[in-house]
């Protein structure tokens, strides 16, 4: 596939796929072999028979095959749950045994020969306009008469195997990926960089996950603990039933709460508040150190407590044991020294540049 702008060339690969009983072969051109490729193309197919089959023989590659095994392989769990939505069995071909997909071994020569031969020289500027190709040279091929036979493979299609083809489910699959998790101290499960929280029961448990485009889906041994919307940015997806009590209590609680109680102590309290919110990386952390600062006021006057919010953030104090050291010793009483200059970079001497020198 040659680039319109840049002429640079990309080379696809091409999945095939055979009907037993009749050879009706189908073709599709995808950029890779890897899982998310392999899956779909496999729904295009089942959607382009109109049907899907009772069993499907995959070649033993890494998408189809997490362990490749001639007697017992394990299936590529996302895979796995792709055939499961289609109700169609796997039975994965034997490492180094072409016969035991001689059909598809056979389908694939036949695509080489007459479809991609044919298209060699073919310039094609995008992935669609070669499956334009590619399907169009797939009607030619299975509506020739095979010499032996005397029957096309269409028509041994409608004949055969089209009968037995099991109907389409009504609900349409969409892509997801499933794969293991580990739930981290906090119950929550990283998955790109989002995290969603999981019952505080499960801690240090390895869940499955299955991430669709809009659904993140959490299972224990076959059982769904929760569901959370897909997020693609960084943040936190919380559920209240997950939190253990202690965390409950502070669940009502928002920033815009938060900040409210601290503008009503002052404006430097205000301005500490609003620092700690933007810089822990989980609410409720945040949460519970504003909560913690914000009650020093039934201990401290609002003045001495603004005062001491003040010193925090001219020292770049973000501890709350700093806060309430300053108040315990006194110091928010005390005027805040400004930092001594840097002598290094206000020292004059001849061999020191100024910084006209660079302009």
């Amino acid at each position: 596939v040659t680039d319109p702008e840049t002429g640079e060339i990309r080379t696809a690969q091409v999945i095939v796929a055979v009907l037993g009983a009749s050879s009706y072969t189908w073709a599709e051109a995808t950029w890779s072999q890897q899982l998310e490729d392999w899956v779909m193309s496999h729904v295009r197919c089942f959607q382009w028979l109109g049907g899907v089959p009772e069993l499907v023989v995959p070649d033993n590659l890494k998408s189809a095959t997490s362990r490749a095994c001639k007697y017992d392989p394990d299936v590529n769990p996302t895979y796995q749950q792709m055939l499961e939505h289609y109700n169609v069995a796997v039975l994965p071909a034997r490492p180094r045994k072409p016969k035991d997909k001689a059909k598809a071994e056979v389908g694939v020569q036949v695509v080489e020969r007459w479809i991609m031969a044919r298209i060699r020289h073919e310039i094609f500027y995008s992935l669609a306009s070669l499956n334009q190709r590619i399907r169009e040279l797939l009607e030619r091929l299975n509506n020739k008469i095979m010499q032996k036979l005397g029957y096309s493979r269409a028509e041994l299609f409608i004949q055969l195997d089209k009968p037995a083809l099991k109907p389409l489910p009504e609900a349409s699959y969409s892509y997801t990926l499933v794969k293991k998790v580990r739930v981290h101290a906090d119950y929550h499960v990283e998955i790109d960089k989002h995290y969603y929280s999981v019952p505080c029961s499960l801690l240090g448990q390895q869940l499955e996950a299955w991430i669709s485009g809009e659904l993140v889906r959490l299972f224990n041994q076959g059982q769904e603990v929760a569901v959370h919307p897909r997020k693609r940015t960084y943040g936190y997806s919380t559920r209240n039933e997950h939190m253990p009590e202690a965390h409950r209590q502070h669940a009502t609680w928002t920033p815009e709460r938060l900040l409210e109680w601290a503008g009503h102590i002052g404006s430097e309290t205000h301005s500490y508040v609003l620092h700690i919110l933007n810089s822990r990386p989980h609410p409720e952390q945040s949460y519970r150190f504003c909560l913690g600062l914000l009650n020093l006021h039934k201990k401290y006057s609002k003045a001495r407590l603004n005062a001491a919010c003040a010193r925090a953030l001219k020292t770049k104090v973000w501890r709350l044991s700093g806060i309430k050291s300053i108040l315990e010793k006194g110091l928010d009483k005390q005027p805040v020294q400004d930092p001594k200059p840097d002598l290094l970079s206000t020292m004059e001497h001849e061999n020191v540049r100024g910084s006209e020198y660079y302009h």
